[in-house]
């Protein structure tokens, strides 16, 4: 690391603080000189503090606190501040604070009873661009809602399952009646855990946008109208901004 001019003055000046050796002619020049060198060492010295403090009063007005009620919300808020992961446009990012989310509701996780449905064909999910990923129905889950029974198909993105980054998960898209209102209009995204036995843990606390839902340069799966569910999903993530 390359040191600071003024770090060099005051090691120089430092080597030589009273002309030691020299005559007393030189030494009364010397010692002038010592003066005038004391005295430009100071006002650096003056400078630097003042950039040091500006700094670190700058530091400490950006580096806020990570918005978030849950572990969810505040690692979710992490990724889109990170300007190296987030989906956000750089005009959006310069203001992000932290994503809007419904107040969590414990009634919106739900265990679900899972259905396999081992004969179903890979096909082509239909997206926001020319992209065609390719998906499977892995299963039904069908859970009690607020009074209401209802069914979501559970799919797996076999694409991703090829990579060697995998980790197993299934991906459940749906739509309900906060889209458009609350919530974004193309519907939101839940990743859940693989089924244990025949129970499927579903939290809508965890639901989140399409990256489309914050830049049009992302190429995102669209919901099945199947995964409709007519009712309002008061949980997760709301929209953003003017989307």
């Amino acid at each position: 690391m390359q040191e600071s001019k003024v770090l060099k003055k005051l090691k120089r000046f430092g080597r030589y603080p009273q002309g030691v050796g020299l005559s007393a002619l030189h030494g009364s020049l010397l010692q002038s000189l010592t003066r005038a060198y004391q005295l430009a060492v100071g006002k650096s010295l003056i400078s630097v503090v003042l950039v040091l403090v500006l700094f670190s009063t700058s530091c400490t007005q950006k580096k806020r606190p990570i918005q978030g009620d849950t572990e969810f919300q505040r690692e979710l808020n992490t990724f889109y501040k990170d300007a190296s992961t987030s989906p956000l446009k750089k005009k959006d990012l310069k203001h992000f604070e932290g994503l809007d989310f419904f107040k969590f509701d414990s009634a919106y996780k739900v265990t679900a009873q899972f259905k396999r449905t081992p004969d179903e064909q890979p096909f082509e999910m239909k997206t926001t661009t020319d992209r065609k990923p390719i998906y499977i129905k892995y299963g039904e889950a069908t859970f009690n809602l607020k009074g209401e029974t209802f069914t979501l198909n559970v799919y797996e993105n076999l694409d991703y399952k090829a990579k060697d980054d995998y980790k197993p998960f299934l991906f459940l898209p749906f739509l309900d009646e906060t889209n458009g209102l609350e919530s974004y209009g193309g519907g939101r995204y839940i990743n859940t855990a693989m089924p244990n036995g025949n129970n499927l843990v579903i939290d809508f606390n965890e639901a989140y946008n399409p990256y489309c839902a914050y830049n049009d340069k992302y190429s995102c799966p669209i919901v099945p109208r199947v995964n409709y569910l007519k009712t309002r999903v008061e949980a997760g993530v709301k929209t953003f901004g003017k989307h």
